[in-house]
């Protein structure tokens, strides 16, 4: 009996310690500090006076201080994020082009507190524009085009849908005397390609886009000032043409966007081109595909 009571004892014991061995540890994170004194500064790459979005290169050093972070999430505006410790980052930006986008940056402190500082900055990516459309379009330095106005479908339309101007096609030398005037000059420079286009005081515009060229009325020969040179944006194309039908590169066109016609659209996709002859697909204020058939200039 007794040692029955003796080994309950020692059982007894033994769950006590056991249990005391067992008591929650605790933890403490400090006092709970909110960031404050936040400061960003962003710097892309090769930014100057004259191109102050930078090189081309979509590099950008983002730096972000304050007092009481331990870690920052940085938001970049293109889709991506990233946890920065340091609070230095360089970020590629990878959309062609000039594009604006905010950075927003939220500074942790202890605790999980918070808080926030954004800043919006202007980026240009370029795009390495295919040799053989460089060579066709500007000849290796400066190519003057004009339209080719005794082609079948030198002026198209057709539905968003597919990509040939199923709706209308122009029969040789059968639109407006404005539509055939224009001068288009593509010259090439260092990587890129400018385009000026004289349009000897009118440029022929769809009706949809008049409010777009400030016109009160449609369709017509209006007079634009279409003067100026222009760097050309180059991209993939971002329709769903296929390279059977495409070269899959288009081009946005800075300024109102007009090349031999307005249609309010301003991104061109290069349908097909050679040393003869240039094929284009523009997007309309109408919602439609307009087509455009370009030759050189002789």
């Amino acid at each position: 009996m007794i040692t029955n009571i003796k080994s309950i004892t020692v059982i007894f014991l033994s769950l006590l310690i056991s249990f005391s061995s067992c008591k929650k540890e605790e933890f403490s994170f400090g006092a709970l500090k909110t960031p404050t004194d936040l400061a960003l500064t962003t710097v892309v790459a090769g930014a100057s006076t004259t191109s102050p979005e930078g090189d081309g290169s979509g590099m950008v050093n983002i730096t972000v201080a304050s007092t009481n972070a331990i870690s920052y999430k940085i938001d970049f505006g293109d889709g991506n994020f990233k946890m920065v410790q340091s609070g230095v980052i360089n970020y590629k930006y990878n959309n062609p082009g000039t594009a604006e986008y905010t950075v927003t940056v939220n500074a942790i402190g202890t605790g999980g507190a918070t808080s926030t500082i954004s800043k919006k900055i202007k980026v240009f990516v370029s795009f390495d524009i295919p040799a053989e459309i460089v060579a066709a379009m500007t000849g290796g330095t400066s190519r003057v085009w004009i339209t080719a106005n005794d082609v079948q479908d030198h002026f198209g339309l057709g539905p968003v849908s597919v990509f040939s101007p199923i709706w209308y096609g122009a029969a040789p030398n059968t639109r407006q005397a404005c539509a055939y005037d224009d001068e288009i000059t593509f010259t090439k420079n260092g990587s890129g390609i400018d385009m000026s286009v004289d349009n000897k005081g009118e440029s022929f515009i769809i009706g949809a886009s008049a409010a777009f060229y400030g016109q009160a009325d449609g369709e017509k020969c209006a007079a634009i000032n279409a003067s100026g040179v222009k760097k050309l944006v180059f991209m993939a194309a971002t329709s769903a043409s296929t390279p059977d039908i495409s070269t899959r590169i288009q081009f946005e066109v800075p300024g109102n966007g007009i090349i031999n016609f307005g249609t309010g659209g301003k991104v061109y996709e290069i349908l097909s081109i050679s040393s003869t002859g240039m094929y284009l697909r523009n997007i309309g204020a109408d919602g439609n595909a307009w087509y455009q058939k370009l030759k050189p200039k002789i």
